[in-house]
C-alpha cells in the first residue's frame, strides 16, 4: 500500500527485466554494422554514432525525452564549431600571416563562439550544454579528419556529422530492445520520501 502522509515512504513499481539475448552481445552487433556505414564511398565519421550513443546512457538511458534533448543540443554544438572553421577559413589571416598571428585570430574566434554557446545553453531547447559540445568536438574531428562526402568541406563536414550523430540515440535505443527484455520475478518497490510540509511560525516570529 502507498502511504502518502507528510513524511512517509511511498513505493513506485519498478519492473525487474531479464535480457532474453545479453546486452554486451547487442551492442556489439550494432556497433560491427557501423562499419558498412562508414567504410563507403560517403566517407561517413561512424565513431560520432557512438559519442552521441554513450551520451545517451549517460543521461540515464534511451527514451524519447533523452533523445530531443541531445538532437536539439548537437547540432547547435556543431554549428558553432562551422562557424569557428568558416571563419579561420575566410579570415584566418586578418592579423597577419605568421603562425603566432593567425593563433590569436583563432583563439578570439573561440573566445567569442564559445561564450555564446555557452549563453545559447540558458535557452531550454539547448539546455544541454554537454550534448553542444558532443556536437562540437565531433564536428572539428570530422572537419580537420578528412571525413565526409567532400572531405576538407565545412559544409559536407557539417551535414555528415549531423547525421552521424543523430543516430546515437537510436543505436542506444535498439540496443535495448532487441535484447528482448521481459519482466521476471515479484515488482520490487522504489522507496521515495515525501518531505513533511514546514509547519506555520507562530505569530510574531519570521520564518
Amino acid at each position: 500500500m502507498t502511504d502518502t502522509k507528510a513524511g512517509a515512504l511511498t513505493t513506485a513499481p519498478a519492473p525487474v527485466l531479464r535480457e532474453r539475448i545479453p546486452h554486451e552481445i547487442v551492442a556489439s552487433v550494432l556497433a560491427a554494422t557501423t562499419a558498412f556505414i562508414g567504410g563507403n564511398a560517403l566517407h561517413l565519421p561512424p565513431w560520432a554514432i557512438f559519442i552521441a550513443w554513450a551520451g545517451t546512457f549517460l543521461l540515464g538511458g534511451p527514451n524519447l525525452a533523452n533523445a530531443k534533448r541531445l538532437w536539439c543540443a548537437m547540432p547547435m554544438g556543431s554549428t558553432f564549431a562551422l562557424i569557428i572553421v568558416l571563419l579561420e577559413t575566410n579570415a584566418g589571416t586578418a592579423f597577419g600571416e605568421s603562425q603566432l598571428a593567425r593563433n590569436f585570430f583563432a583563439a578570439l574566434c573561440i573566445l567569442v563562439v564559445n561564450t555564446t554557446l555557452m549563453y545559447t545553453g540558458r535557452l531550454p531547447l539547448f539546455s544541454l550544454i554537454p550534448g553542444m559540445f558532443f556536437g562540437f568536438a565531433s564536428y572539428f574531428a570530422t572537419f580537420f579528419g578528412g571525413f565526409g562526402y567532400d572531405a576538407g568541406n565545412a559544409w559536407s563536414a557539417w551535414v555528415c556529422v549531423i547525421a552521424m550523430n543523430a543516430l546515437g540515440p537510436v543505436f542506444a535505443w535498439l540496443s535495448v530492445r532487441l535484447a528482448f527484455p521481459v519482466p521476471v520475478g515479484p515488482v520490487e518497490p522504489v522507496a521515495s520520501v515525501v518531505p513533511a510540509s514546514k509547519p506555520p511560525a507562530p505569530r510574531g516570529e519570521s520564518v
